[in-house]
């Protein structure tokens, strides 16, 4: 067919008219979908169906127009029309055009500039449109914060019930990519029904909040959830769940899936299957699982020892429930790191415990960070690297997961820009978390970032001055720069609130740094006397004996320590600064490259 000839051809028959009609017409009705549909609660899928129907109705309107004709006595087959010398109604698609394109404009001002109202009016509107569409550019629109849930069950130990339904109900949420969900760690220390919720949602950098409140009696348990916009104070939906103790996933499952919907979210396939899921059938397994991880997010020794006797009890009660297992493991990797009991005894339950709650569930994001943790502490950073990847993999919010990446693994192998990169990462998921924010200042100090170190621990201190670990890292930090009397201020108050050996260790490194050998020699044989009777890091001891100028002594004990495995602070031997006065050492670099180097 002659090119030329078949354009006019289809110029005669109008083709081009419609082509352009059509198009002006397909993003009329787009833009009615777009910015009306909402307003009457219209589902997101239903302006995706008529987006890819307007699709599919182009090539067969084009179809129709080469048919057809528009005549003056209606439609009728092109070649019917040319016999009887009816001429189109062509002007027809002039007016359409016009219409067409003056609707889409004015469609299009009203939905770009409407929400820029002035602040008086922003509260009505917020009422009627969806949560995602009154928001400040900063905030993602599809954030949310769990704030904690009240136990209003009247007896306060059941307050692990109404922590493990606000976490849960976090990790079902986390499993949406679309949504930001900030961790439990950082909502913790806020009031489930708080003064001020916008001030809540600013700090932690989300446009949304679910509060709550659980009830429980006996077999049977009462939910009740709101969910506020946060700018407003609008709520956008609430309800109350009546169910026997039976259902509490169904619970859990309901509200993820409900909180998506309303902040229109769309949910695939495996997104719907991942919130739905059901981890043990077990009821009591499931009590004694949340009582386990209620005590290991409150990190002290007496609490990690109940979190362990908890755990263990889940997986008694149910022998194929993956997360007991984690959770044993995750316990029994920070005993030795507490103080609680040697690495000889502990790492081996650690790495079985872990082994098996990967054989039970493979897709477990908690399992592989566990057996992560596990490799980190036998000084396999390569095989620790790829479990702590696989974890990220199968929920890339999981803020534990990129935390003991970026502060364990990451600075044992000296990768710090990455390490740093993860920590940050957390930090997204977790802001206000205290040992992220704290750990994210230690991460600094071992790139020798003294400064940033200082004024994030600073940070954390602001928000938890009770945070043991913040006060240890600043006093590390402040030792660094050479600030020693405010450096053992931070160490005697990290003591207060933890008796750790390795602080009392720090002291006397300080101590001695300040020409107080003396009192140094007393903390040294106090530690000694002490691992007569509790596990005391090799760590410890090759601190002080380095302050003291006995390196020989400090590398025996750090020898001894990396033999068996002693304590996870060996592990940076690569990079921690209080080690430089050993570098270069042969019998130093050998240990370095036992500790760090590829396996």
């Amino acid at each position: 067919m002659n090119p030329k000839k078949f354009s006019v051809e289809l110029k005669r028959r109008n083709v081009y008219k419609v082509a352009i009609a059509y198009g002006v017409v397909a993003w009329l009705l787009m833009q009615i979908a777009s910015q009306i549909f909402p307003f009457f609660e219209i589902p997101n899928w239903a302006v995706r169906l008529v987006v890819l129907l307007l699709i599919i109705g182009f090539p067969v309107a084009l179809i129709l127009a080469w048919a057809f004709e528009l005549t003056p006595e209606g439609v009728k087959h092109t070649e019917a029309a040319d016999a009887a010398g009816k001429r189109s109604l062509g002007t027809i698609w002039i007016y359409v055009v016009a219409i067409g394109a003056a609707l889409s404009i004015g469609l299009f001002v009203l939905g770009r500039y409407t929400v820029r109202l002035s602040p008086s009016s922003k509260v009505g509107i917020a009422e009627r449109i969806p949560a995602t569409q009154v928001i400040q550019q900063s905030v993602p629109e599809k954030s949310l914060a769990v704030l904690p849930f009240s136990n209003l069950s009247g007896i306060p130990e059941n307050a692990y019930f109404a922590t493990g339904i606000q976490d849960e109900i976090i990790t079902r949420l986390a499993k949406i990519r679309e949504l930001k969900v900030v961790s439990c760690l950082s909502t913790q220390r806020f009031k489930s029904a708080p003064d001020d919720v916008s001030a809540i949602a600013k700090q932690l950098g989300v446009a949304n909040v679910l509060q709550g409140s659980v009830q429980r009696s006996a077999d049977e348990v009462r939910v009740n959830v709101q969910l506020v916009r946060a700018e407003t104070d609008a709520h956008l939906w609430a309800d109350t769940f009546d169910r026997k103790l039976t259902d509490i996933f169904q619970i859990e499952s309901d509200i993820a899936k409900t909180v998506a919907e309303t902040l229109k979210t769309k949910l695939t396939g495996s997104e719907e299957r991942a919130i739905s899921e059901q981890p043990t059938a077990n009821v009591e397994a499931h009590e004694l699982y949340l009582k386990g991880r209620y005590f290991w997010n409150r990190r002290t020794a007496e609490n990690l020892r109940r979190a362990l006797s908890y755990f263990q009890q889940a997986a008694e009660k149910d022998p194929n429930y993956a997360l007991a297992y984690a959770g044993i493991a995750d316990t029994c990797g920070l005993f030795p790191v507490y103080g609680v009991g040697a690495p000889e005894e502990y790492l081996p339950r650690a790495k079985a415990a872990a082994e098996k709650a990967i054989a039970l569930d493979d897709s477990l994001a908690e399992a592989h960070a566990s057996m992560g943790y596990v490799n980190y502490a036998y000084f396999n950073g390569v095989e620790s690297a790829r479990e702590f990847e696989r974890a990220i993999e199968l929920n890339p919010k999981y803020p534990t997961a990129h935390h003991w990446y970026g502060r364990l693994t990451l600075v044992m192998l000296g990768q710090l820009d990455h390490a740093i990169a993860e920590m940050k990462r957390a930090y997204e998921l977790d802001p206000v978390s205290p040992i992220i924010h704290s750990d994210l200042g230690g991460v600094n100090l071992m790139a020798r970032r003294y400064d940033e170190a200082i004024k994030q621990l600073r940070g954390t201190v602001e928000i938890d001055p009770e945070f043991y670990w913040a006060h240890r890292w600043l006093g590390m930090a402040l030792e660094l720069k050479g600030d020693l009397d405010g450096a053992i201020a931070e160490y005697k108050k990290a003591l207060q609130l933890n008796d750790d050996p390795v602080g009392l260790a720090f002291i006397a490194h300080a101590e001695a740094s300040m020409g107080r050998q003396s009192e140094a020699r007393e903390i040294l044989a106090q530690l000694t006397e002490a691992a007569r009777k509790r596990y005391v890091q090799h760590y410890a001891f090759a601190l002080i004996h380095l302050a003291l100028g006995e390196k020989d002594q400090a590398l025996d004990w750090l020898e001894r320590g990396v033999q068996v495995r002693g304590g996870s602070h060996l592990c940076f031997i690569k990079v921690d600064p209080f080690f430089d006065p050993l570098r270069g050492d042969p019998r130093f670099e050998t240990l370095v490259q036992k500790v760090s180097g590829a396996k």
